[in-house]
């Protein structure tokens, strides 16, 4: 029987691409609720695990539970119902250049609802509001700022009332303050909305700002996880020197 506490349960996963293993027997719980950040430098697989997560990537080996179901044992339309209940923030925001704020928002209830126009039109609006974008309805993507563009992005990612939000790298190419705007949304969304968040990062100052639980993903491996205090105060020479940014220590500078 499924831990009702756990939203995600990966056991011995495995992934390997161009050759490579990118994934290497990686086993985790994500609690339901919880903000879990994934980070990790470029390379060593963060990424990956999330677009396993969402079945985006099949692996190798290893299983995925979502709320004790195995997803990938699921049919391909099982497993596709599954995946409306989760959400996806993109590192790049996504948005459709020629469709208007609203409109992208509406997308996700247009393709998977036989809602009608007035009413997937007050969700998206909705959405908006709650990303502090009342009153952009109308506007293009290139007519808004980064920062616009992600909270835009991320209206789209709870458009349909998600169980679970998976952000990849949220506050990339954004300058601090506005960092810290996304990051305050994530706190308050997860709260307000009782989502599970999985966040992919490596701005620290995001990482310990928001998060509840941290996993260090180094070479594939996981390499450490815990709460803040935990990771903050690791004895793991790999972990401190990656939140500390140092160019000495067992992590190599190519």
């Amino acid at each position: 029987m499924a831990d009702k506490d756990i939203a995600i349960s990966i056991k011995g996963l495995t992934k390997h691409l161009g050759g490579r293993k990118v994934l290497d027997d990686i086993s985790l719980d994500i609690n339901r609720g919880e903000i879990f950040v994934i980070m990790g430098g470029s390379g060593h697989g963060k990424s990956t695990l999330l677009r396993n997560m969402t079945g985006a990537v099949v692996p190798d080996k290893g299983k995925i539970y979502f709320n004790g179901q195995d997803l990938l044992a699921l049919s391909r339309i099982d497993r596709e119902k599954m995946q409306r209940r989760f959400g996806m923030s993109f590192q790049s925001a996504a948005l459709l250049d020629f469709l208007t704020v609203e409109e992208n928002v509406s997308l996700p209830l247009i393709e998977h609802t036989r809602l009608s126009t007035k009413v997937i039109s007050i969700i998206a609006r909705m959405k908006l509001s709650l990303v502090g974008l009342q009153g952009f309805e109308n506007y293009y993507p290139n007519e808004l700022s980064g920062g616009m563009r992600k909270r835009a992005g991320l209206a789209r990612a709870i458009a349909m009332d998600p169980e679970i939000v998976f952000y990849d790298e949220p506050t990339a190419g954004l300058d601090p303050v506005v960092c810290a705007v996304v990051d305050q949304l994530i706190l308050d969304l997860t709260k307000k909305l009782k989502l599970t968040s999985i966040v992919v990062t490596h701005n620290m100052e995001s990482v310990f700002r928001i998060a509840d639980r941290i996993a260090m993903v180094y070479k594939g491996k996981l390499e450490e996880i815990g709460s803040r205090e935990d990771i903050r105060n690791s004895k793991n020479p790999t972990v401190q020197q990656f939140i500390k940014g140092e160019l000495e220590g067992p992590i190599q500078i190519t």
